[in-house]
């Protein structure tokens, strides 16, 4: 028994392609683990056994399920020359099958099998070992690359941009489109063209602009929702690293998967040098367009730039040449969108539609007079409004 387990160990050490699995605390803990077992120091073995297990629950008390899922989300060198359609050479595949191999066989490795050989007593915990055809579920998630992805886009799906590196947002909002009530011909504008792009099919950069609170964020974090399983990802960028979006591109560009870039509440000053950089990225005339990316973007003005009278009247001898330029971003974007407040009909029927959504118990008589007077007191309606008197109603009942 004790021959097998080492050559486990030694099949573990052997990686090549799915070397980077080896930085996994949880496999680091196993290949000590492994180790110990070769020694006759039983105290070594219990730390090694415990530390091991402890660091398995933390993600699963499979162990098949966990190295399983490891290795799909693995970004390794197979799956980066799949993704981007280089040629796989005869041997490094023969070098992948020959390491799925060696992998299911970790992944089957029982903890009995292993407790046999530590001359203890005691209780010690045990792992679940659920079977997979390796090969058969690497090739599936291969094939189905431009659905699942690779590493953390395998992973995560909503991201944003830290020290002009993408970070995995892992506690994303998590709204839905059928939590959003109103505006359902502007919405389904965006969805038709996120479509679009997911299908591989041409698809426009967006602006979606009007007044605050009338749920332009909220639409584009539910679309991202809704087609995560088809392969959409979705990015936030803020407006002052606009000027990495040319990088990102670049480094996405051969990705299978579909990326929304997104700038929410986007606006400018006159002299803002943001400006000119998302002007250019637009125009594509600092790299190519990539067919996986569109640029998604929100605002509540029309024209994204901040227009004094000064800008229309006065101080510029060419001020419409002026007035002209600080319009044209916007056109820049190929579908544009107005979302637009609410006027008393449709902010009542956004709050009714959110209080059967929610089961709310009360009459629409006094459901209609407490939202209106809820609106005055919040400066307006607005869907954001009526959002927020659906859940004080919901908190009061």
């Amino acid at each position: 028994m004790k021959n097998s387990l080492q050559e486990l160990h030694y099949r573990l050490n052997s990686l090549v392609i799915f070397r980077d699995v080896m930085n996994c605390r949880t496999i680091q803990s196993l290949e000590r683990l492994l180790e110990s077992l070769e020694d006759n120091d039983t105290l070594k073995q219990l730390k090694a056994y415990s530390d091991f297990v402890s660091n398995l629950y933390r993600h699963h008390n499979d162990l098949s399920s966990y190295i399983l899922t490891l290795i799909l989300e693995d970004e390794n060198i197979y799956m980066i020359r799949t993704a981007h359609r280089l040629e796989i050479s005869k041997k490094m595949e023969e070098c992948l099958f020959s390491e799925l191999e060696s992998l299911q066989m970790i992944a089957e490795m029982t903890s009995s099998q292993v407790k046999k050989e530590i001359a203890y007593d005691g209780f010690l915990p045990d792992w679940d070992n659920t079977y997979y055809d390796f090969k058969k579920e690497y090739l599936n998630r291969i094939d189905n690359i431009e659905r699942y992805g690779y590493g953390i886009y395998a992973k995560y799906y909503m991201f944003i941009v830290k020290d002009s590196r993408i970070v995995p947002v892992k506690y994303p909002d998590e709204v839905k489109l059928s939590q959003l009530i109103g505006y359902e011909k502007q919405r389904q504008l965006v969805i038709d063209n996120t479509l679009a792009l997911i299908n591989g099919k041409p698809a426009s950069n967006v602006l979606l602009s009007g007044d605050a609170g009338t749920g332009k964020s909220s639409s584009v974090k539910a679309i991202a929702n809704e087609f995560r399983d088809k392969g959409l990802r979705i990015i936030e960028i803020r407006k002052d690293q606009l000027r990495e979006i040319p990088e990102i591109i670049d480094g996405l560009s051969k990705n299978p998967l579909k990326f929304i870039l997104f700038i929410d509440d986007l606006s400018f000053a006159k002299d803002d040098d943001n400006f000119g950089a998302l002007k250019a990225i637009l125009e594509g005339s600092v790299s190519a367009r990539a067919n996986n990316i569109v640029i998604y973007a929100t605002s509540n003005r029309r024209h994204l730039v901040k227009e004094s009278f000064s800008d229309r009247d006065g101080d510029d001898v060419h001020r419409n040449d002026t007035v002209q330029e600080l319009i044209s971003l916007s056109e820049r974007f190929g579908l544009r969108i107005t979302f637009s407040k609410p006027n008393k009909y449709e902010y009542l029927e956004i709050v009714k539609g959110l209080a059967k959504l929610n089961s709310l118990d009360m009459s629409e008589e006094e459901l209609e007079k407490e939202a209106e007077r809820f609106a005055v007191g919040r400066s307006g309606r607005s869907a954001r409004a009526a959002k927020q008197f659906i859940d004080k109603m919901i908190a009061a009942h």
